[in-house]
């Protein structure tokens, strides 16, 4: 909302004004008001939640220091929502189609959270709302998701191809963003919603048309569609199993939103995107605030949420962090780096699945389920061999920033 008051300002020439026209400024802006929000308005919503006695409720699961943790406050997920929301609607062009479909994301997943958790809290529930629901509301979010990204005629990719190319250069682009042929004659055109980057590979660059054939190019909303279905409910489902250990899930969140916020200004920066020789995606620099707020929401959460905690995130928080993730990253076209960049949300959700499976597999065979690790997911597996759960906590946020430097490397390693 003050991106439209300052550009007003702006063109009555007020001193000052234009600094809104400068992703940068707008960026560090939202990232200070998020930390700001978060960490001082947390503290009020802290005291808030402990004085309606909304408490974690503990299973007892052998875990050490596991029973002193029960009755610490929980959906704190609020305050995460809350430094994410505000600085995007103060600082970010609300008209962008980026922004809007990351808010409605954010909003839609943090009502699903905050009904489970309500559930378990105020209800004594210990299920909260049941899988089935959790999936249709997930499944919701990756429709209306997929729909924009696929049908907006907002959405457009551009990619750097040599002049001789069968497709003419869109010339009013070229002309517009003040991009000039080099030397090797090259050009940007608009590609077709289907183009997406492929890490590692020569060209970098993968279209789902592959998998269904061009004659079948006008439906290829029905492959699309899917496949954003299934990352939201997979990379947001990775995020709640990794919220067990304090801060485990707050900071591995944002270890990955820093590297998202480099892959979408690269993509959205036409000289940089031109550099790199990735896809160049017009007006995705809103994204840039919008995860600028998102690191510092986790950020500051982080000051309350680290060990030990004094509020949990809850589902409340959870589910939206890691449908953000997935999010985010389809609307920049790095969704197939996600397997590298969430590697923890991976590894914790094959840890549990893994678990399960065998255990069924040598239950029907032996008669006595077996298991692979000590306890799943997997963070719970070293606090049953003896690490104490701060390093446990610091040694995965080690390997996320690794996965996250691996990640951005990929823009120039194929």
């Amino acid at each position: 909302m003050l991106y439209y008051l300052f550009d007003y300002l702006d063109k009555l020439n007020f001193p000052g004004a234009g600094l809104f026209d400068y992703i940068s400024f707008r960026a560090a802006m939202a990232l200070i008001t998020s930390l700001v929000v978060s960490i001082f308005f947390g503290k009020k919503i802290i005291g808030a939640l402990r004085n309606q006695q909304i408490g974690e409720t503990v299973r007892d699961l052998g875990l050490e220091g596991q029973i002193q943790k029960s009755g610490t406050p929980t959906m704190g997920g609020i305050i995460i929502l809350s430094a994410i929301l505000i600085p995007t609607l103060l600082f970010a062009k609300l008209h962008n189609v980026y922004v809007i479909t990351m808010l409605i994301s954010t909003i839609w997943l943090g009502l699903i959270g905050f009904l489970d958790d309500y559930i378990k809290v105020f209800r004594k529930n210990k299920e909260g709302l049941k899988g089935r629901f959790k999936i249709i509301g997930q499944i919701g979010v990756g429709l209306i998701v997929g729909c924009i990204l696929y049908f907006s005629d907002n959405v457009v990719v551009h990619k750097r191809v040599a002049t001789n190319y069968k497709l003419q250069a869109d010339e009013e682009f070229v002309t517009q963003h003040h991009i000039q042929n080099d030397g090797e004659n090259f050009k940007w055109i608009k590609t077709d919603d289907m183009t997406t980057t492929i890490p590692f590979i020569k060209g970098n660059e993968f279209n789902y048309n592959w998998l269904i054939g061009d004659w079948q190019k006008s439906y290829g909303w029905i492959l699309f569609i899917p496949i954003v279905i299934f990352i939201v409910i997979a990379v947001s489902n990775g995020a709640n199993m990794t919220d067990g250990l304090d801060g485990l899930a707050t900071g591995t969140s944002a270890i990955i939103g820093i590297a998202l916020a480099v892959l979408a200004y690269v993509s959205s920066h036409a000289k940089f995107a031109d550099y790199l020789n990735v896809m160049y995606i017009p007006h995705a620099e809103e994204l840039v605030i919008f995860i600028s707020a998102f690191v510092g929401a986790c950020i500051g959460f982080l000051w309350y949420n680290s060990f030990p905690a004094q509020v949990f995130m809850g589902d409340t928080g959870s589910l939206a962090l890691g449908g953000i993730i997935a999010v985010f990253a389809i609307s920049i076209r790095k969704e197939l780096l996600i397997p590298v960049l969430c590697g923890i949300f991976l590894i914790e959700n094959l840890s549990v699945m893994l678990q399960v499976g065998y255990f069924k597999l040598t239950k029907k065979r032996f008669g006595e389920g077996r298991r692979i690790f000590l306890m799943a997911p997997l963070h719970h597996h070293y606090q049953k061999k003896g690490l104490h759960e701060a390093k446990i906590v610091s040694r995965f946020w080690i390997v996320a920033i690794l996965l996250a430097v691996v990640t951005i490397v990929t823009l120039k390693l194929r």
